[in-house]
Order: C-alpha cells, then structure tokens, then sequence
C-alpha cells in the first residue's frame, strides 16, 4: 500500500536516521493583522475592472474543482425571526490559494435605527499552517464581490440577446448602489433607471446618489413594482425579502434580464418559466429561496439552464425568447479571493496594522 503523501510513515526503505516527518521542516507562524474598512476601501476604490476579472477567474476555479465551498451556515434566533448571522467557511486554490470564513449579520431593523443593515468581518488563514493571518472588515468586501459578480453575470449573459439600455433597481440598499458602480464602471450606460423600494426614504435617496454620479440617463422613481419591471430590461432586485413578493408571470412578458440579487423575490412559478442561471447548484437549492421553492413545486431541477461558470466557458448558451434570471447564492471563494486582493494591495501600499503578539503560547510544552 502507497502512504498518503501527508502521511507520517515510513517505509521499508526509510532508516530511522533519514526519515523525518512531514512537518519537521521549518514553519513560520504568521503575523496577524487588523485590516480596517477605511483600508479595504483604499484598496478597492477605482479598481472594479480589476476585481470583476478576479471574481470571474475565481468562478473559473471553482468550476474547474480548485476550491472548497461548504454549506453557508445560518444562525437564528427565535425571539428575532428577521435576523441572521451567517458563516461562509471556504478554501481558494490556484496561484494565490487561502482558507477563511466571512461571519456577517443582517438585521434589518438596524435600517430604521439609522446604522446599515448588514456588518461582516473576514478571517483569511495561512495555507501552509492553518494560522489565520488577518481580520478584514468585510461588508465592503461582501458589497463588492456581490457587485461584481452580478455585473460579470449582466454582461455574460447579456451576449446572445439585446444589449439593455433600461435598468431598474427594486431594493435601494448598500448592495444596490455598488451594483450601479460596477455596471457603470465596467462600460454599462442606460437611457432610463427606474428605481422603486418600499420605503418612499430610500428611493428618494438612492435616486439622488444616481443623479450625483452623474449618470447620463433618465432617474424615475416608479410607485408600483409592476411598472418598474415592466419598463426595464434589465432588472435588478437587491431587497433584504424573506419570501417571494412578485408572482405575477405576465410582468415578465417581455423577456428581461432579472439579477435575483436577493433570492427571495419571485415567486417559484415566475422561474419555472424562465430560463435560470445560478452560481452554485448545490447552494441555491436551500434554505427556501425562489430557486429552491421552485425545485419543491417541479419535483426536479431541469428549470435550471446551468451556472455562471457555464455561461462563461461556453458551455452553455442561455436562449433570448424567455426571461432569463440569475440567482447568485453568493460564494465563500468570492470573499477570499477578494479579502486577499485587498490584504495583498494594503501590504504593499501602506503599514499593516500587526497586533503584536496574537498569538502566544507557541511552544508545545511551554
């Protein structure tokens, strides 16, 4: 029988004075380092292109099988049945490989107290010992792999079908306004943007971001979701919804392009005639989103076209004479690959924040 190359073992060839173990060669604990949001922010600003090719290189390698993306793990509580903190635990090969876990909280009654929504922090661990070597503050980085990727997918998916040239955002958050950036900042312009959101405050506000950015088109404010569906091409929901809102499948007539950005917005019916795209398969299909809804009511999964990264290799060529809607679960490898990104740039451009000695009892007997 062959060892396992991380085995400890030795053969009959190995003489006790050669052999060593596997992990008696040299090992240097890493530093630790406290990566704030102002930092990420320096690292992240101006640089979408390059962080759209990033995310799009690491669906790649997610698709190719060079990563480990376990199941997101949900805390509840039953005495607050709107909140959440999630744990997306991951691990990113290739060239510049990580482990880590994004830890982020949604509570939405944080909106109406004036704070945002969503906090997040990123723990990044060393591939060679498993130390975790930086804390990143990560509702940017979160913002960002999010925006990213739903502008990958409108532009992938938007290359056997009409160009958009009408936008409409329904949900009007944080998430909504780095979406706008990365479309605008990666070639997107559009003559019309509609925005419409439950709160007649956040509508208002987000239409005034989108005429301080200087956008070229035409901002209106819609008072029914039915009317920004049905003038936009492109459809963008970014809502923090815990069940399908939208059921009307005749809005859709007109064969847009849906970002199902927050998964939850459409009722199982609306997909089941629509042609769907997702990141992850195995991701999307639980914890009662649409598509999961969905796969309930069919019995199967052949709703689904196939994933992003399918789009991508050319796999798979979505048809233009349907709806065509992705829904991104949203991927762990996403915010390694761009926690990384962000803690590489911060070393070479700046100090990095080390909180000297961490890590202390290093020694094994003390």
């Amino acid at each position: 029988m062959t060892a396992h190359p991380t085995t400890a073992t030795r053969t009959a060839t190995t003489t006790p004075s050669t052999w060593q173990h596997p992990l008696a060669r040299p090992q240097h604990v890493p530093s630790f380092a406290v990566i704030s949001g102002a930092q990420v922010q320096r690292a992240l600003a101006g640089r979408e292109k390059q962080v759209l090719e990033l995310v799009e290189a690491t669906y790649r390698l997610h698709g190719a099988g060079s990563s480990v993306n376990p199941p997101s793990y949900f805390l509840r509580f039953p005495d607050r049945p709107t909140d959440r903190i999630i744990a997306l635990p991951a691990s990113l090969g290739g060239d510049n490989h990580v482990d880590g876990i994004k830890w982020i909280s949604s509570f939405p009654r944080n909106v109406g107290a004036g704070i945002p929504r969503a906090s997040a922090v990123l723990i990044l661990n060393d591939h060679d010992t498993g130390y975790p070597f930086a804390c990143l503050e990560s509702s940017i980085i979160s913002a960002t792999r999010t925006a990213a990727s739903a502008a990958l997918a409108a532009d992938r998916l938007s290359r056997n079908r009409r160009r958009p040239t009408r936008v409409g955002f329904f949900g009007t958050g944080l998430i909504a306004r780095y979406i706008h950036t990365y479309l605008t900042a990666t070639g997107w312009s559009f003559d019309d943007i509609g925005v419409h959101d439950l709160s007649p405050d956040s509508a208002a506000g987000f239409r005034c971001y989108l005429e301080q950015s200087g956008t070229a088109g035409r901002v209106t404010v819609h008072d029914s979701a039915e009317e920004l569906i049905r003038v936009s091409d492109l459809v963008v929901f970014a809502t923090v919804a815990p069940e399908p809102h939208v059921s009307e499948r005749t809005w859709f007539a007109h064969n847009p392009l849906v970002l199902h950005i927050s998964l939850r917005d459409l009722a199982p019916e609306i997909l089941l005639d629509a042609t769907n795209i997702v990141d992850d398969v195995e991701h999307c299909l639980k914890a009662n989103t649409s598509p999961h809804l969905a796969e309930q009511l069919a019995g199967n999964r052949d709703f689904l076209h196939g994933t992003l990264n399918d789009v991508i290799t050319g796999r798979t060529t979505p048809p233009a004479d349907r709806p065509l809607i992705f829904s991104p679960f949203g991927l762990g490898v996403l915010d390694l690959a761009v926690g990384k990104y962000v803690y590489d740039e911060t070393a070479r451009s700046e100090r990095l924040q080390i909180v000297e000695d961490f890590f202390h009892e290093l020694r094994r007997h003390g």
